[in-house]
């Protein structure tokens, strides 16, 4: 059986057994957005560890909670959330061990080679990835770095508190690294 087929199945079963009928709005209730990382330790941590239910924040996961440029995924998805949303307030949420700390752009490379990539294809993009990649050394400097991007990025209203947080992926416990600009 493929991850799909078990996805499939679980599906099937989920709405054999449940009662429930969505009713959320997509506008969420708390008017607030996360951006956090996408590791797996998270999944059914970050949210009830932060006391957040399903239909209150906008979530966007991105590797190592990281903001790449002025206009780059995240960015858009914020001004998505502030200007469409009526998100009133931003999160940045990091965590302790996170696997971009130890990451290399020359690690990411090679294992790209050794799977196929084509070198052409790597050459364009390796001063972004290693910028990228290379950069990232600390998870609590990380948070900072990243919540002074959305501070400072001329698209987000200076009305907008941005916090920063990190969270201990062992046990869910949450602490403050920027109390808001």
């Amino acid at each position: 059986m493929t991850l799909l087929d078990e996805v499939l199945q679980a599906n099937q079963a989920y709405l054999e057994h449940t009662q429930e009928v969505n009713t959320w709005s997509k506008y969420p209730q708390k008017h607030l957005a996360i951006v956090s990382c996408m590791d797996t330790r998270l999944v059914e941590l970050l949210e009830p560890a932060l006391g957040i239910r399903r239909g209150e924040v906008k979530m966007i996961k991105t590797a190592g909670n990281t903001i790449t440029s002025k206009f780059d995924d995240v960015i858009r998805s914020l001004l998505v959330c502030i200007y469409q949303f009526d998100i009133k307030e931003i999160m940045v949420i990091g965590h302790y061990g996170c696997g971009m700390a130890t990451a290399t752009s020359k690690e990411l490379i090679d294992t790209m080679i050794k799977r196929g990539i084509d070198g052409k294809a790597i050459d364009k993009i390796k001063d972004e990835l290693s910028q990228w990649i290379d950069t990232f050394h600390n998870p609590k400097d990380n948070v900072e770095k990243s919540v002074a991007s959305i501070h400072e990025n001329p698209l987000i209203p200076n009305e907008i508190p941005v916090h920063g947080l990190i969270i201990n992926p062992d046990t869910g416990k949450v602490d403050v690294v920027v109390n808001g600009y």
